[in-house]
């Protein structure tokens, strides 16, 4: 509170800690996808849809304690979840577990054509390459969802910017 009371930011638990990185369970599930059974992935993109439903739901109440006195404090709240949860869907979750599936899958395929190694060297080359890439999408994709959102979706509620 001190420090919110000298003007810095409030520290956010679901963009400022380590928790952020529970967003990315999806795309380190796929990057194992072909290590590993199925279920695995899928509970991977059970840990991410956690981690969105869980930052909408905070973005919604911090809202709500924002616009205490606010007639429209209904509308702000909707509004703070839906924003939320629909850019951390896209950014953190559908866009970038598609984006390292095709990427693996591509590169199990290609290395299965191109080279005589063994299938396991194959696989973890392709976990090594999925996890490679996470860090390099995570920008390119934000970017692009901000851009998306703030020309169809946010334009109805008009609010700019990240979630």
């Amino acid at each position: 509170a001190g420090a919110r009371a000298m003007g810095a930011a409030e520290r956010d638990l679901y963009r400022d800690t380590w928790v952020r990185y529970l967003g990315y369970a999806n795309e380190v599930g796929e990057s194992f996808r072909p290590l590993v059974p199925v279920p695995v992935v899928w509970a991977s993109y059970g840990v991410a849809s956690a981690y969105v439903t869980a930052d909408a739901i905070d973005k919604g109440r911090k809202a709500a304690a924002a616009h205490a006195q606010d007639p429209a404090q209904a509308t702000r709240v909707g509004v703070a979840v839906v924003d939320t949860f629909v850019w951390q869907s896209l950014a953190s979750v559908a866009i970038p577990g598609v984006t390292i599936n095709r990427l693996c899958a591509a590169s199990l395929a290609l290395l299965g054509a191109l080279t005589r190694w063994p299938p396991p060297l194959r696989r973890w080359t392709t976990t090594a390459l999925g996890l490679a890439a996470i860090p390099l999408i995570i920008t390119p994709i934000d970017r692009t969802v901000d851009f998306l959102m703030d020309s169809s979706l946010r334009k109805l509620y008009k609010v700019p910017g990240e979630p």
